[in-house]
C-alpha cells in the first residue's frame, strides 16, 4: 500500500495559457479513500489522469509512496484504473478479462485462475466467469472492471466516474459495495465524480475543485458543517444551501423582520456593509401562521419524500425576490401558494464575505 502526494502539480494543455489543474496540493494517506469532486471542466479527471501517467505534468511533482512518479510511464506506477465505460474486451470471457493484465505480465495460469476466482468471490461474480461481457448487465460489467483492478493488487486504485452509466437504484447499491470493498482491501483509492452525494457518502475525505483550483479538502462532515467558501457551500449538500445577501446590523444580521445573532468577530472581519448568510434547508424553523418573524416565503413547489418534504419558495429579501428551500416534516406539508414564516436557527448559520466569498464564521 502507499501514500499519494500531489505536490503543486500543474497541467497546462498545449495552446492554452490557463492551467487545467493549478498547483494541486493534496496528501492522501495510506489506505485512504479520497474523492475528487466538482462541476464539469474543474480539472478532477485531469488530476486523476496526471496521477495515472496519462497526462503530462507541467509543474510540481506527483509521488506514490516514496517514489517520484511525475515522469514515469503508466505501466511503472503500480496503479489500476477503473474507467467510466468499463473498457472490457468483448471477445473475452469475464475470467479472461479479469486476468488479462496478469497474463501479459507472464504470471502462470494456475496463479491467474486463483486470483481471478478470489476476486470473483469478493465481487459476487463466480457464476459469470465463463460469460462474455455482452451477456452481463451494466452493474455486473462494472464489477468485472473492478475485479480486473483487484487481481493486479496495485498500490493505488484510480476510479473515473465508474457509476455514471448505471441507473439510479443500481448506483446507490454499487457505491456501497465499492466503499465497503475498499475498506476491506485497504488499498489507497482516488475516486472522481461530479455527484456530490456520491462524494459525501463514499469518501474518507473529499476534495472540491473549481477551475483547476483546490477549494477545500476535508472529511464529508466537516465540509458539510464548515464549507470554506461560497462555492463549496453552494456545491456540497442536496438540496443546496440557501445563500442570501443580508445587511449587517447591531448584534447580528437582518433577516427579514428578525435579527439573527452572528459571532461578533465574523462581522468585524467583514469589509462590506452586507454579508452572505448560508442556511441549510433543515436549519430553518417554521414560525406560526400568525407570526411576523423572519421572512415570509411563498410556497411554489413541494417535494414530498415521505419522511420529510422540501418546500421550494420565494421570499422578498432586501427588496429582491430570492429562491428559498426549506425542509419540513412529512406530516406538516404546506399547500402550494400558501405562505410560511421561516427563521434561521441560531448557531446553524454560515457567514461569508459577499465580495471574496471566504468564510467569516467559525
Amino acid at each position: 500500500m502507499a501514500t499519494v502526494t500531489f505536490d503543486k502539480a500543474t497541467r497546462i494543455y498545449p495552446g492554452s495559457t490557463k492551467p487545467a489543474v493549478d498547483a494541486l496540493d493534496i496528501e492522501i494517506a495510506d489506505g485512504e479513500f479520497l474523492v475528487l469532486v466538482g462541476p464539469s471542466g474543474c480539472g478532477k479527471s485531469t488530476s486523476l489522469r496526471m496521477l495515472a501517467g496519462l497526462e503530462d505534468v507541467n509543474g510540481g511533482a506527483i509521488r506514490i509512496g516514496d517514489r517520484d512518479v511525475t515522469h514515469l510511464p503508466p505501466k511503472d506506477r503500480d496503479i489500476a484504473m477503473v474507467f467510466q465505460n468499463y473498457a472490457l474486451y468483448p471477445h473475452m470471457t469475464v475470467a479472461d478479462n479479469m486476468g488479462f493484465a496478469l497474463k501479459i505480465a507472464g504470471v502462470n495460469k494456475a496463479e491467474i485462475r486463483q486470483k481471478v476466482e478470489e476476486a470473483a468471490k469478493i465481487l459476487d461474480l463466480t457464476e459469470y466467469l465463463d460469460r462474455k461481457p455482452k451477456a452481463l448487465s451494466g452493474g455486473q460489467r462494472q464489477r468485472v472492471a473492478m475485479g480486473r483492478a483487484i487481481v493486479r493488487e496495485p498500490q493505488v486504485f484510480l476510479m473515473d466516474e465508474p457509476l455514471s452509466n448505471l441507473d439510479a437504484k443500481l448506483r446507490v447499491s454499487t457505491r456501497t459495495q465499492i466503499a465497503s470493498l475498499q475498506r476491506r482491501l485497504g488499498i489507497t483509492t482516488v475516486y472522481v465524480t461530479h455527484d456530490q452525494v456520491e462524494a459525501l457518502t463514499m469518501g474518507d475525505r473529499v476534495a472540491v475543485l473549481k477551475d483547476g483550483l483546490l477549494q477545500q479538502v476535508d472529511t464529508p462532515r466537516n465540509m458539510y458543517d464548515k464549507p470554506a467558501n461560497l462555492f463549496v457551500a453552494g456545491f456540497i449538500g442536496s438540496p443546496a444551501m440557501n445563500l442570501i445577501e443580508v445587511p449587517i446590523t447591531d448584534g447580528g444580521v437582518k433577516f427579514g423582520n428578525s435579527v439573527v445573532p452572528v459571532q461578533r468577530d465574523a462581522l468585524a472581519s467583514a469589509t462590506d456593509k452586507t454579508v452572505t448568510v448560508g442556511v441549510r434547508p433543515e436549519h430553518f424553523d417554521v414560525a406560526g401562521a400568525d407570526s411576523d418573524l423572519g421572512v415570509e416565503v411563498t410556497v411554489n413547489v413541494v417535494e414530498e419524500l415521505g419522511s420529510d418534504a422540501f418546500v421550494y419558495g420565494t421570499a422578498q429579501i432586501g427588496g429582491e425576490a430570492k429562491d428559498v428551500v426549506v425542509r419540513v416534516g412529512g406530516r406538516e406539508v404546506p399547500e402550494k401558494g400558501s405562505q410560511l414564516h421561516v427563521v434561521p436557527r441560531a448557531g446553524e448559520t454560515h457567514v461569508f464575505s459577499t465580495s471574496t466569498g471566504a468564510r467569516l464564521s467559525d
